[in-house]
């Protein structure tokens, strides 16, 4: 190193400044572009497909989406509970993946012939197509863990899982499924409230859903409630509420209205958490909250002890 400085200080005392700049240049340009642009062609580009990438919205981690997957959609950095439908919860909880299917027959209609920024008809014609879904609430029969039992789940992309004439239908029959057959009922909820295309057929459902329940009870049969993010509205001023167990997932928001509103009435801050699944176990609203990944163990043993 030293030998070096002396070289330079003589190469520049003896006038040869030019020969020690192009070596220079020579030792910081070791990589040189011959040719400009790009040169592949257009049919050998290749583009990452859409949805292979997951980015959590609560501490912003990036994994890919086969890897959340097998994290049954909880982030591993956070625990942050991803919001999925009721084809990933029949997956998590029916052994084998195995279940049937009861009532999707039933569909919803236009009967009042409602119209907002678009026709009701429409709107659900052009979600069905989008989602394949029938309505807002799936209902299926399977084994958990070996524990025979009946599912009602909402899914939030049909109008926000909204609660219809419908749902109510599905919710009823369901009930009736378990007293025939003698099974426990579960349902997991996941809604903004009634749907206001259908006024007030749709608050009729929960003075309905709530009846039914009663029926469940006489026939001592156990009804666990499960709240997902978000659940709003009628469903937690019915239904959502009156289980024989209240669970939620943990930091699901819950609650009749938004924090939002609230805070825009009342004109006041809300506390840290309000409406979150661990501030309503705090207040005693809930029972448990259960990770999912402990879910499907967890219900088995509570229709266990049920059983006795």
């Amino acid at each position: 190193m030293k030998k070096e400085f002396e070289e330079n200080i003589e190469q520049n005392l003896t006038g040869d400044e030019d020969k020690l700049k192009e070596e220079e240049s020579l030792k910081r340009s070791w990589f040189k572009r011959r040719k400009k642009g790009i040169l592949t062609s257009t049919a050998d580009k290749k583009e990452t497909p859409e949805g292979l990438w997951s980015k959590c919205p609560n501490c912003n981690y990036i994994s890919t989406t086969k890897d959340l997957e097998e994290e049954l959609y909880v982030c591993p950095k956070c625990n942050y509970h991803h919001r999925i439908g009721s084809d990933e919860y029949y997956d998590i909880l029916f052994d084998e993946q195995q279940f049937e299917p009861l009532f999707d027959n039933i569909i919803s209609k236009d009967f009042l012939n409602f119209t907002d920024l678009k026709n009701y008809q429409q709107r659900l014609d052009e979600i069905r197509s989008k989602t394949n879904l029938k309505d807002s609430m799936r209902v299926a029969v399977g084994n958990v863990n070996g524990k025979k039992i009946v599912i009602a789940c909402m899914d939030f992309e049909f109008i926000g899982g909204s609660l219809g004439s419908v749902m109510g239908e599905k919710f009823s029959r369901a009930v009736d499924y378990c007293i025939a057959n003698h099974l426990p009922y579960m349902v997991i909820s996941k809604s903004g409230g009634a749907r206001m295309m259908e006024s007030a057929f749709s608050l009729m459902q929960l003075a309905k859903t709530s009846g039914k329940l009663s029926q469940l009870s006489n026939a001592k049969l156990p009804y666990i409630s499960l709240l997902t993010d978000p659940t709003f509205g009628g469903i937690s001023a019915s239904f959502g509420m009156l289980g024989d167990l209240n669970i939620a997932e943990p930091g699901a928001l819950i609650g009749f209205a938004g924090p939002r509103v609230i805070k825009e009435t009342i004109k006041k801050d809300l506390p840290e958490g309000f409406q979150r699944s661990e501030f309503l176990l705090e207040h005693g609203f809930l029972d448990l909250i259960i990770d999912r990944k402990s879910l499907k163990n967890r219900i088995a043993e509570l229709i266990t002890l049920f059983e006795k």
